[in-house]
């Protein structure tokens, strides 16, 4: 199995998504190709060291917990990924992978989970090409931060165009300190779209600033 750039491996509760509150291992992988404005995980942009598949596995296998999150940074710049998913998935665990979506995914396990992200004009790193939509399945997720009305606006228009509420989970999350949480829910109850609201769970828990929860 291939060597990875890992940031870090921690157990946690899941913070977002449809999962927010459940006991999750998260491993966190090292290298992102975007640099959204509103980024909480610029350490990992660099920071890391190279850890063997075989040794992810061993460490996660320490904990009892059998839900693990793959994220980063972006972990499908991780060569390996899909043969890592599918040991995990043999040795019993549920995958999930958060990705900013504007990369394949089609190599991955069909068992596999995707959170995949809207990055909407505010991020400063719009998807433009919308390459995934089409693709995404029942059991994924679409997950949305908006930074403005004009934010919402937009992500609100490419849901209705792909018709994504009537096909998978898809969560609005406010960004962190720039949209009030109250005027998110207003907006989504205007809209009438089929889609929930999300606060990022470990920035309530702990301070924002902590790392590995």
């Amino acid at each position: 199995m291939n060597s990875f750039r890992v940031n870090e491996i921690f157990e946690s509760v899941q913070g977002e998504t449809t999962h927010a509150g459940r006991p999750c291992l998260f491993v966190r992988f090292t290298g992102c190709d975007l640099r959204c404005r509103y980024c909480d995980t610029r350490h990992a942009y660099d920071e890391g060291s190279l850890m063997s598949g075989e040794a992810i596995v061993e460490k996660l296998l320490g904990w009892r917990t059998r839900f693990v999150t793959l994220t980063g940074g972006e972990p499908t710049l991780q060569p390996g990924l899909a043969t890592l998913c599918e040991t995990l998935i043999e040795r019993g665990f549920e995958v999930a992978i958060e990705t900013h979506g504007q990369r394949p995914l089609d190599h991955l396990p069909a068992a596999v989970r995707r959170i995949v992200d809207l990055k909407t004009p505010g991020s400063g790193s719009e998807d433009t090409r919308l390459v995934n939509l089409d693709a995404l399945r029942p059991g994924d997720e679409l997950k949305i931060v908006v930074t403005s009305r004009a934010d919402f606006d937009w992500a609100r228009a490419i849901v209705e165009r792909f018709h994504l509420d009537r096909r998978l989970p898809v969560v609005f999350s406010p960004a962190f300190g720039e949209v009030e949480p109250r005027d998110l829910v207003a907006w989504l109850l205007d809209s009438k779209l089929d889609a929930r609201l999300g606060l990022q769970l470990h920035k309530v828990i702990w301070d924002p600033a902590t790392r590995g929860v």
